[in-house]
């Protein structure tokens, strides 16, 4: 397996923001490497791209919980903070998709699956979770195939 094309330019910046003493982005940054060689070090892997995404789609996602929890608080600063984070993090996620895009995706795994009703939603999760990984969020995608499905 190659290494991730996605660490490498990761690694770039973290030298870049290191040269230029930009902090915020440095701290996010190392943050962003901690969780990769964590996950390398726990199952004694080379991270493909497909892994680093996956584990930067999860880091958005735990911001994006948090700022509920510290909107529910009352805490503007850690709103801010987090969103700041989340904007670094999204620079090395691949574009978002469109709804259109998304549910083009889905005819296409539903066909492709042949599924039928909902028992068959994990035939077309499964075609599905590594088209959008880290361009979607897999949790509304679920929800649309749901509906497709049940419809």
């Amino acid at each position: 397996m190659t290494e991730s094309a996605i660490k490498g330019q990761i690694l770039e910046d973290m030298k870049t923001a290191m040269r230029s003493q930009n902090k915020e982005d440095l701290a996010t940054i190392r943050l962003i490497m901690a969780a990769l060689k964590q996950r390398e070090v726990d199952e004694r892997i080379t991270l493909a791209d497909e892994h680093v995404l996956a584990i930067l789609d999860k880091m958005v996602k735990q911001r994006r919980e948090s700022i509920t929890q510290y909107e529910a608080g009352n805490r503007p600063d850690l709103v801010a903070k987090e969103q700041a984070e989340i904007q670094i993090i999204q620079k090395y996620l691949p574009a978002q998709l469109s709804e259109t895009e998304i549910s083009a995706l889905i005819d296409s795994a539903i066909k492709e699956s042949g599924a039928t009703s909902a028992k068959d939603m994990g035939k077309v999760m499964a075609i599905l979770k590594p088209r959008v990984q880290g361009r979607a969020d897999v949790g509304s995608v679920s929800a649309k195939v749901k509906e497709r499905l049940a419809s």
